[in-house]
């Protein structure tokens, strides 16, 4: 047995496709977990405007009620000993924007954290692509192979994981381009949209599309590997014609 073929995991042994994608995304409640505080923002801040309630503005309202249901999905997460590393994650993103569109009194800085995170991602996406030690080669491995480094000599695996990981980096780089244009002419409302549409259904899509895409790559190795070479071994032994052959 060769040594790519040793190194290469069943994908039998994997865990079904849904299975995976949930896995990766925490689940549909931690996807929907994820997008409360972001979709309580961008409606209540068009609808708030710029009327003052209380104490408070508009914009302030939509901050407070979008920063106290996260710190609450984190909090409800803990309190029934759930994993809150989604939570928490959501949660700092939150805040940070929530302090900065605060400072401003500008709704657009509320989403400023997001469009930072998403340049970084994409162009740490692309260079590690380029490297040849794709970021969702290591993330797969981490979800599916628990952490094993095989993959990295398998070929075939690295170039897929790098084309993959090359899309997911282009996508932000456009989706934060977008974003970047909204943000400079000012158009906090269209910021808010293109930040709620393009946020977790794209990931999920991209989730989606990398997990059956490194199945099927997968599958498709297991199948050639299956094979016999051909060779002096396998080949059929010389049918013997001479004298008396046909006795």
């Amino acid at each position: 047995m060769s040594t790519e073929t040793s190194q290469r995991p069943d994908p039998d042994e994997l865990p079904p496709f849904t299975e995976q994608l949930s896995q990766q995304l925490g689940g549909v409640k931690g996807v929907i977990e994820a997008a409360v505080p972001i979709t309580l923002f961008v409606i209540l801040n068009p609808v708030l405007g710029e009327r003052v309630l209380g104490p408070l503005n508009g914009l302030q309202w939509s901050i407070v009620v979008s920063a106290a249901s996260a710190v609450g999905i984190a909090i409800w997460r803990a309190a029934r000993r759930e994993p809150i590393r989604y939570a928490l994650n959501g949660l700092f993103g939150i805040a940070l924007g929530a302090f900065l569109a605060w400072r401003s009194d500008d709704a657009r800085d509320f989403y400023l954290p997001g469009i930072v995170w998403g340049a970084v991602y994409g162009v740490g996406f692309i260079v590690s692509a380029i490297v040849r030690h794709p970021i969702i080669g290591w993330v797969y491995a981490v979800i599916a192979q628990g952490g094993k480094k095989e993959w990295r000599q398998n070929r075939p695996m690295v170039d897929i994981l790098c084309r993959l990981t090359i899309l997911w980096g282009v996508v932000f780089i456009l989706k934060n381009a977008l974003r970047v244009w909204l943000y400079w002419i000012d158009a906090d409302v269209a910021l808010g949209w293109v930040t709620l549409f393009g946020g977790t259904p794209v990931t999920v899509a991209l989730t989606a599309l990398t997990i059956w895409a490194v199945r099927r790559k997968m599958q498709s190795l297991d199948l050639a590997s299956a094979v016999p070479a051909a060779g002096p071994d396998t080949a059929p032994a010389p049918r013997h014609e001479g004298p008396g052959a046909g006795e």
